[in-house]
């Protein structure tokens, strides 16, 4: 029967040393908040069903963090030590039995694959608990690692309590336990907080599985990095380095060229289909998928969006929550703000802003346009300089632009409006009322033509300069050559 394993995630801290008001668990690295990098891991371990997250500091902001995998969730409402955050889970878990795997929120680098290897350590040895351990160049506030040559874990010192000697031991707890869940419920209670601190610490369940007899295994893990958690925002940084170089070197080899990839940003969860071009400084952030042989211009960003294949996004263009089909095209220099959804062959040109646009099948909008709240149909064109007036102060109003309708220049649509499909919107128009089908809409004052007027004003400027000038030489020759300048004030 294969052995039920459930992991416990702590993630209740604040973390101080972040020196932050937001919880250090939802701090970003790789584009997504620590705590979903570490989830992620443990649902490759267990079900959703069987993965619990300790909350305390935040605990809602926590929860929809990650809420959408399906994981359960304990509050520990008073942080008092890690001891005191897997008693607070107990109730959660039911006193479940097989494997508890406990981990720490912080850690986005931890690997599945070493959790794996962990279980399978630790079902091969008959001990009541095993720790990843690791050693550090520097050890310098960890736990140290006492065990015998044999790998049996006699003690973890704390650096306080340590002894010179053995603050020159370089392995150090990682923290990361695979228990015998009945072992750990059975004796979790007699963890007690008669320190400086006042708190429960899980490391005291190592000598209370000592003094009863148990084996207490380690692992010692060779890649450090995977279980040093993060606690300032150096070690960010440095998290996030390794996140995003891992990602590129998965896209590069997935078929997908990135040009100077060292100042191209990409987010762990995107996905990039073959022969796509990323050119330098784009940024592919959060849930965005790209399709194959599309292309990414010089500094734009992509937040949250899908496109088919085919795509050109041109430079310095931000796409958001939008959704771009084959062959569509947009920028360079536009602004898709969100919710927008260009058909397969539409195109939006430089200055072109759209917010809950829908642009049809080869619709086009080339030119310093603005389309909010605008639904418009299949080969429309939209000319340069049109906006849709979708605001009256109070509420949003849409605009419907049916197909095959043309919008001249600098064309002004005061929402709510439907311009009918085959109809002509004359440049410079001002339209708020509808337009039927293949009707031309005109919104403008008739032009007015007065001959010679542009003549006849320079001829009434240049006279009325010479007599000015004419008035200013008499005066000068008047004034007697003696007489002082007047006084310039300030």
């Amino acid at each position: 029967m294969e052995t039920l394993i459930n992991v416990l995630i702590l993630a209740a801290g604040l973390g101080t040393r972040m020196k932050s008001r937001r919880a250090k668990v939802l701090h970003r690295a790789g584009g997504m908040p620590l705590i979903e990098h570490v989830v992620g891991t443990a649902l490759e371990l267990a079900p959703p069903g069987q993965v619990t997250v300790v909350i305390g500091h935040q605990a809602e902001e926590v929860r929809q963090a990650v809420a959408r995998y399906g994981v359960r969730f304990a509050l520990q409402a008073e942080q008092r030590g890690t001891g005191h955050a897997v008693m607070a889970a107990r109730e959660a878990l039911r006193g479940a039995g097989g494997l508890l795997v406990v981990l720490y929120g912080d850690c986005p680098l931890l690997r599945a694959e070493t959790l794996r290897r962990l279980v399978e350590l630790h079902q091969g040895s008959g001990a009541a608990a095993t720790v990843i351990t690791t050693v550090l160049e520097d050890p310098t506030g960890y736990g140290r690692i006492l065990a015998d040559a044999e790998g049996n874990l006699e003690a973890i010192v704390e650096e306080k309590a340590a002894t010179p000697e053995q603050r020159a031991i370089r392995e150090i707890n990682s923290g990361i336990y695979c228990f015998e869940a009945t072992l750990l419920w059975k004796h979790l209670d007699e963890i007690g907080n008669d320190n400086p601190a006042g708190e429960y610490y899980l490391t005291d369940i190592i000598a209370i599985f000592r003094r009863h007899g148990y084996k207490v295994r380690t692992f010692r893990l060779e890649d450090s990095l995977q279980v040093l958690g993060i606690n300032n925002r150096i070690e960010l940084a440095a998290a996030d380095r390794i996140l995003r170089e891992a990602k590129l070197r998965e896209v590069l080899l997935a078929g997908v060229t990135v040009e100077r990839p060292e100042t191209v940003t990409i987010d762990r969860p995107v996905r990039i289909g073959i022969d796509t071009l990323v050119e330098p400084f784009a940024q592919i952030l959060g849930e965005t998928s790209i399709g194959e042989n599309c292309r990414i211009g010089a500094g734009a960003i992509v937040r949250d969006s899908r496109l088919g294949d085919g795509v050109e996004i041109g430079p310095y263009t931000i796409v958001n929550r939008s959704v771009l089909e084959d062959g569509a095209r947009a920028g360079p220099f536009a602004r898709l703000r969100l919710e927008n959804h260009l058909e397969a062959g539409a195109a939006v040109g430089n200055f072109v802003e759209l917010k809950k646009a829908r642009l049809g099948r080869r619709s086009k909008a080339l030119h310093l346009a603005y389309l909010g709240d605008a639904s418009i149909e299949e080969q429309v064109n939209i000319g340069a300089g049109t906006i849709t007036c979708n605001y009256d102060g109070v509420a949003k109003h849409p605009t419907t632009i049916r197909r095959g309708a043309f919008v001249g220049s600098n064309a002004t649509l005061v929402a709510p409006l439907e311009i009918g499909e085959g109809s002509y919107v004359g440049a410079g128009s001002v339209i708020t009322e509808p337009v039927p089908a293949e009707a031309l809409a005109l919104g403008r004052a008739r032009q007015v033509v007065k001959e010679g007027w542009a003549r006849r004003r320079r001829e009434r400027l240049g006279a009325a300069r010479a007599e000015v000038g004419g008035s200013t030489a008499a005066d000068s020759a008047a004034r007697p050559a003696s007489a002082p300048e007047t006084p310039r004030s300030g």
